[in-house]
């Protein structure tokens, strides 16, 4: 099973390959949007690559309710305990 440290090192490995993210800003209270620019488009990216990660279908509802990298952690968690 994932820690959450673990699924907070792969996130910040996805947004610096993806989006050129300087891993250190990409912390549990980062909002996506406003903190790491992260926007709709580059969102369904995201989602593809943190499906593909996790091995698991992460479907837009499931996004829906992640507004910041702490929020994603927590559905990674609950789709991966599934």
């Amino acid at each position: 099973m994932l820690t959450r440290d673990d699924i907070l090192k792969q996130i910040q490995g996805v947004l610096a390959e993806l989006f050129e993210i300087d891993p250190a800003r990409v912390t549990p209270d980062a909002n996506l949007n406003s903190d790491l620019a992260i926007d709709s488009i580059d969102a369904v990216d995201l989602i593809d690559r943190i499906s593909r990660v996790i091995g698991k279908k992460v479907s837009g509802e499931d996004f829906r309710s992640v507004r910041t990298v702490g929020d994603l952690i927590a559905v990674i968690e609950r789709l991966a305990s599934k």
